[in-house]
């Protein structure tokens, strides 16, 4: 059994919710919270979702209430039938093309133009398909990336989900140690089963991609592996503001961090908290209202120097 509660308003009351409940600490966790536009030809008119699995009662409404400052909307509550709403949200979107990349679900063909890689990433348990806005704005720097001679040869992607930003990074620099992570166990099996069906390889050495469960760093594989010449994160910003000494630790110096999952409206704190452990920005993209930001950490300072080459045997065949 499924239910949901949806409020209407203006897009930048919602956007506004969405920051309030990135700092909400005491938000139920199993609540998962989303904001988008109505329809294409409304953009100024938009729509806060809020999924539980279980009947919201009064307190559930007041918290919803409460992310809109004491200017809540109308609140309407149904309920769904069951259903996987993360996979149905997801079937039947339109590919993408982003950089050198093409992204779909099954229900489309293959790209076969020249120098286009193709992707098919089906709707799954594991949140994102390519389609969103940071997704593909993550797609256009890392192309960018490469077009500008930047080499890598050790890559993590924090919050992979599906798995797409770790495997253009390695269809892009197909000989580096590639690692990727999610907090979410089911992207394990996802990530995997998308690597089948795309020709990437899984597990430890070059070429390769290790895949695990968990929050930020808290990993011995992501700290044995580290540290990396780049560091993607496509999640929300209040983590990755967290996240930035830990994040900054974990990339030698010189090397590059890629940040998404942030609103326009949140890149001045983003970018201080970087600033301050030490990264530059380097490039960034708008797309739609969301910012995507290429960073450089300083070089010089001391760092623990970690190859592949000198992993040990179970960090370098996870």
């Amino acid at each position: 059994m499924s239910w949901k509660i949806t409020a209407l308003a203006p897009r930048d009351m919602v956007q506004a919710a969405l920051l309030a409940h990135e700092d909400a600490l005491d938000w139920d966790p199993e609540v998962i919270i989303s904001g988008c536009e109505i329809a294409e030809d409304r953009p100024e008119e938009w729509m806060l979702e809020a999924w539980y699995s279980r009947k919201p009662g009064a307190a559930d409404r007041k918290a919803v209430a409460a992310l809109f400052r004491g200017d809540a909307p109308k609140l309407t509550v149904e309920r769904l039938p069951d259903a996987d709403w993360v996979t149905l949200s997801q079937q039947g979107v339109e590919p993408i093309r982003a950089g050198r990349f093409h992204v779909r679900t099954p229900e489309y063909p293959a790209c076969e133009e020249p120098g286009v890689t193709d992707f098919l990433i089906p709707a799954s348990q594991a949140f994102g398909t390519g389609q969103h806005e940071t997704t593909a704005g993550c797609l256009a720097m890392l192309t960018a990336m490469k077009a500008r001679g930047v080499v890598l040869r050790n890559v993590a992607d924090i919050g992979t989900g599906p798995g797409l930003l770790a495997f253009a990074a390695l269809d892009l620099w197909p000989r580096a140690l590639a690692t990727a992570s999610d907090i979410d166990p089911v992207c394990i099996q996802v990530v995997e089963e998308n690597a089948a069906l795309n020709g990437m390889r899984m597990g430890g050495g070059a070429g390769r991609l290790a895949m695990l469960a968990a929050a930020g760093m808290d990993h011995p594989l992501l700290q044995a592996r580290a540290p990396y010449d780049l560091l993607i994160a496509n999640i929300l910003a209040g983590p990755l503001v967290e996240l930035a000494p830990d994040f900054s630790r974990a990339v030698m110096p010189g090397g590059h961090v890629l940040l998404a999952g942030l609103l326009e409206t949140h890149e001045r704190t983003v970018r201080a908290a970087y600033r301050k452990a030490g990264l530059r920005l380097a490039a960034r993209i708008a797309n739609g209202d969301w910012s995507i930001l290429w960073l450089r950490k300083r070089a010089g300072g001391s760092i623990r120097a970690t190859r592949a080459a000198q992993l040990p045997d179970w960090a370098r065949n996870w």
